[in-house]
């Protein structure tokens, strides 16, 4: 299994660096859609800038032909003794390994495909345990602040050490099975979170750690074994496989003996007046037929990053979050949203907000008049982004409580970049003028 690393964000004590990713020198794969020109003011089109990966990443060219070899063959998996079905069956078990790979995850650790994140999220809080309460900071995504049966709810911290400590005299309070629930990226401000460090403290306390990756693995490599987390939750469509799938990656127990989160065929050993349930949990949450082609497409994409290497990826994606930051910061009244300041390492994605307009103004200025694709609201955790603005409420469609976001990746340009700052640069101008 290969080896891979993550930067752990302000440790809670030192840690030996981790080795640099070795660069295989392969180009950067390309994006469908690279192409792609829209409809602005006045009749023009132009070539789209997609600034918008953190919602979506679009398809990598090598997914796609994945996908496309895979469909001649395309048949249902695990009961058929035809070739295709066989044939069909394989590829979806070798994406399973393939992901485990990806992630770094132990041998015997379970690999369960979901639609996405959140249904990943979701199965994990069907399987706890009756008497398990969950730890996780008023930061996180919705998906990792609601599905929980019982959970104490930490406020935003103001560094990484205070995250810990946090975690830590919560977890301490608490007797019975107790899992602490973090995000590895912040999908509002794309800054890494010490999980390493969190890990630590949970299992000192005797507790288990989720890990919410979704914005973390486009971007970064991960080893779930060296960081010896419990388990973790990624999204296919955040990295470049958009055929909706998702993987719940970690330890086999507490799913082997959770209730199956879909009843039916596969998921049983047999059927008659009792139900004989598999005890292997990817069967046990596999019900049905699964998304044999999201996941062949997620695997298709964990090998197209891998292969390419982390060094250039990372590389190319500093440079231009950077040039982002950088532009932002050079334009009267945008004003970037941060939890732990400038210098704290993130990921390429970018929140703020612009002095005179509400987000919902910039974005469909930004897309109607120049082609440019953002995210505008309150990106699925509203209590995070209301705590970032310094507002008591705000519901979805209240545009006061709300921010742009600019995420890049894979198949962003400098142009998009530097289109951005400029378009920016005009909307003030306007709001001056006004």
């Amino acid at each position: 299994m290969p080896t891979l690393t993550i930067f752990n964000a302000a440790p809670a004590e030192p840690a030996a660096e981790p080795a640099a990713p070795r660069s295989t020198g392969r180009p950067i794969p390309a994006v469908v859609g690279a192409d792609l020109e829209v409809p602005v003011k006045g009749g023009r089109r132009v070539r789209y800038a997609n600034l918008d990966y953190a919602a979506s990443a679009p398809c990598l060219e090598p997914v796609s032909a994945a996908v496309a070899a895979a469909l001649p063959a395309y048949s249902s998996v695990h009961r058929g003794a035809g070739y295709a079905s066989q044939l069909t069956t394989a590829r979806y078990e070798q994406a399973r390994h393939t992901v485990r790979a990806f992630v770094g995850a132990r041998t015997d650790d379970a690999v369960i495909f979901t639609r996405n994140t959140t249904d990943a999220t979701n199965l994990l809080a069907r399987c706890l345990p009756e008497d398990a309460t969950v730890v996780v900071f008023d930061t996180e995504h919705h998906a990792s602040l609601l599905p929980w049966r019982r959970a104490v709810r930490l406020a935003p911290p103001a560094f990484p050490g205070e995250a810990v400590r946090s975690a830590d005299e919560a977890l301490a309070a608490i007797d019975g099975p107790k899992l602490l629930v973090v995000t590895a990226a912040s999908n509002v401000t794309g800054e890494l979170w010490p999980i390493a460090a969190l890990a630590h403290i949970a299992h000192r306390h005797g507790a288990r750690i989720l890990v919410d990756a979704a914005q973390l693995v486009p971007h970064r490599s991960l080893n779930l074994t060296a960081l010896d987390l419990d388990y973790v939750a990624f999204s296919g469509h955040k990295l470049y496989a958009p055929f909706g799938a998702g993987a719940l990656v970690g330890r086999r127990d507490w799913l082997a003996e959770g209730e199956p989160y879909l009843k039916g065929g596969g998921a049983v050993r047999a059927v008659g007046e009792s139900t004989e349930w598999h005890d292997d949990p990817e069967p046990r949450h596999e019900a049905g037929t699964p998304n044999v082609l999201g996941a062949i497409a997620l695997a298709a994409a964990c090998d197209a990053l891998t292969a390419t290497g982390w060094t250039e990826l990372v590389r190319e994606e500093e440079r231009l979050i950077a040039r982002l930051r950088a532009g932002l910061a050079a334009v009267e009244g945008v004003r970037e949203l941060s939890l732990w300041g400038d210098d704290h390492p993130r990921v390429g994605i970018v929140s703020f907000t612009v002095e005179g307009y509400s987000a919902r103004e910039v974005a469909e200025a930004l897309s109607g008049e120049y082609g440019i694709g953002v995210r505008d609201g309150k990106f699925c955790a509203h209590p995070f982004v209301r705590h970032l603005l310094g507002t008591a409420d705000g519901g979805c469609e209240d545009g006061t409580a709300s921010a742009v976001r600019a995420s890049v990746g894979i198949g962003t340009t400098e142009e998009h970049v530097d289109r951005l700052i400029g378009a920016l640069r005009d909307l003030v101008s306007r709001a001056t003028a006004r």
